[in-house]
């Protein structure tokens, strides 16, 4: 648990997260395929330019959950693009007293990507994956990879191999 988030310097920002994320996937010997395509944040747009259904999309969301007034857990949960985040569900698993989407320049600053391309993994100490297992009924999950214009086709069982997700319902 923390109460801010740690120091500019220790954010992803400086890194390219696409082609960290990808290095990484290498490195584990996961199954993928990366997809060039127009920029966009959107899921169901995405969704559409990358040719599946928008169930395999990952959408990523960056969450706060307060514990009371000075602390707070940052969770990077992560639902089918056809789904909503229960904030309820979320502030129940943080043991918080309130839960939200984390300011865009907070969320920014944790997964060193605009919003809208953010990826389902944390690439930032202080962030909880916590998935949805609506997500994983699929095979294949499918996300822009820290760019807008970068996708990634992964196996599932390669993403819960590498990333160990929390899984847990949230929508």
């Amino acid at each position: 648990m923390i109460s801010t988030p740690k120091a500019q310097s220790d954010s992803v920002e400086a890194r390219d997260v696409h082609e960290q994320l990808v290095a990484t996937l290498q490195h584990h010997n996961a199954t993928f395929r990366v997809m060039e395509h127009s920029p966009e944040g959107q899921t169901e747009l995405a969704s559409l330019l990358r040719g599946h259904s928008l169930s395999q999309a990952a959408k990523s969301l960056v969450m706060m959950v307060k514990q009371g007034k000075r602390v707070s857990r940052y969770f990077l949960c992560v639902v089918p693009g056809d789904c909503r985040v229960d904030l309820a569900l979320v502030k129940r698993l943080g043991s918080g007293t309130h839960a939200a989407l984390a300011p865009a320049t907070l969320a920014e600053q944790l997964t060193g990507c605009t919003m809208g391309a953010v990826p389902p993994v944390p690439l930032h100490p202080d962030l909880e994956l916590l998935v949805d297992p609506k997500l994983l009924e699929n095979t294949e999950l499918v996300f822009n990879s820290g760019r807008l214009d970068r996708s990634i086709f992964l196996q599932r069982d390669c993403y819960v191999r590498i990333f160990k997700p929390w899984v847990n319902r949230i929508t």
